[in-house]
């Protein structure tokens, strides 16, 4: 009975402190929402309504009012990059850098800002010079991540391969496969300039990173070519069929030159027709094609594409199947054969391309990495025309 009195007691003065609570504290949200510039909250019902040029006009009136409003100029800068202001954006981060009431966690913030903002502009050397200052503060994960992309659009894969390492989880299959290629390019450059140990000792860093990295097998066995070592440059090339067997087109032509160097071209049709037959590619199907044609003839060649379309059946193969049947068809005819291939071609032009899998831009070339997105490896030697086709 007296714990029952005692709660009776005590619950109109637990009433009474909640409300004094929420009395106090809705006058300071009121007083300070008075204190705030009419212009600022303006300015935040035009973002909310996605009317960025009022929001930005209300935004600036707010700044000249209040210039100690710190979140504000960092709200505004963002909206300049993202509209892409960026000499606007970066006056108004640098000021930020450069005033004296930061304290260090708003400085960090403006120093990562500013160099977004650079990087936006493409300022690369000055973006570099900006996040190499986070470097070992509590932004550095952030500046690592943005130094990687800078030296990767600058090319410089010796400082790609350090940052990339740098990463917390350098060691994941994605990061895995970037810094393979990472390597690849230093071991092309190092081949182009015939620095053959050099090449050798990145390609075996590559594969130390990841030994399915197709990309290391085609230029280990350029490697090789180049030194004349042509047996063990095919042997190397072949294991791209259990790496991934969507490259094989591109080592097909390799593989051709290289056993036409031995002398052995028809060993190395049969083993370019077997890998068709195992593997359909429009590509795969050009070499093979242009190499009967070369040894075999006309109506070789003629054959096998008909073949090949009668198995996969795909535009870009008829359009090759009509390029053969030319070579060989009456004179009279060819004049008929011509004006199909012509209406034929003008459509394949569009499908031939290849398509990143990350992004989805198209491209007439092969890319290691995409123009686009960034993505490494997202080109799979394959036309748009097969993407549509395959299962």
């Amino acid at each position: 009975m007296d714990i029952e009195l005692w709660w009776f007691l005590a619950l109109p003065l637990f009433f009474a402190l909640g409300w004094l609570a929420a009395r106090i504290d809705i006058r300071q949200v009121v007083h300070e929402s008075r204190a705030l510039p009419r212009s600022y909250l303006s300015g935040l019902n035009f973002l909310l309504n996605e009317q960025q040029d009022k929001a930005i006009d209300a935004f600036i009136e707010a700044v000249k009012i209040d210039p100690q409003t710190i979140e504000l100029h960092f709200a505004l800068g963002s909206l300049f990059r993202r509209r892409g202001e960026t000499d606007r954006a970066i006056r108004m981060h640098q000021n930020l850098v450069d005033r004296e009431d930061l304290s260090e966690e708003q400085r960090l913030q403006a120093l990562a800002e500013l160099g977004q903002d650079y990087l936006k502009a493409g300022l690369l050397d000055r973006a570099e010079a900006v996040f190499a200052q986070l470097r070992n503060s509590r932004l550095n994960d952030l500046a690592m991540r943005y130094l990687l992309e800078i030296y990767q659009q600058e090319k410089d894969w010796a400082k790609a391969v350090e940052a990339a390492k740098a990463l917390p989880d350098h060691e994941s299959v994605m990061w895995r496969k970037e810094v393979a290629n990472f390597y690849c390019e230093l071991a092309t450059s190092a081949l182009a300039s015939s620095k053959y140990e050099e090449t050798q000792k990145y390609l075996d860093e590559a594969f130390s990173i990841n030994r399915r990295c197709v990309r290391a097998s085609l230029v280990q066995g350029d490697l090789l070519a180049a030194q004349g070592r042509y047996e063990e440059a095919i042997d190397v090339w072949k294991r791209v069929e259990s790496q991934d067997p969507i490259y094989l087109a591109l080592v097909a032509e390799r593989v051709m030159d290289a056993h036409a160097k031995l002398g052995r071209v028809e060993q190395g049709q049969t083993l370019l027709r077997s890998w068709l037959e195992r593997h359909a590619s429009l590509d795969l199907l050009d070499e093979v094609f242009h190499w009967e044609l070369e040894k075999e003839g006309s109506r070789a060649a003629y054959d096998l594409v008909r073949e090949e379309l009668r198995r996969n059946p795909t535009l870009l193969g008829l359009d090759k199947l009509l390029e053969a049947a030319l070579l060989h068809a009456p004179s009279e005819q060819r004049g008929d054969i011509e004006l199909v291939k012509q209406l034929i071609h003008g459509h394949t032009r569009r499908v031939a391309r290849y398509r990143c899998a990350e992004c989805g831009f198209k491209a007439r070339q092969f890319q290691w990495r995409c123009p686009a997105c960034g993505g490494w490896e997202t080109y799979p030697p394959r036309r748009t025309e097969e993407y549509d086709l395959a299962p």
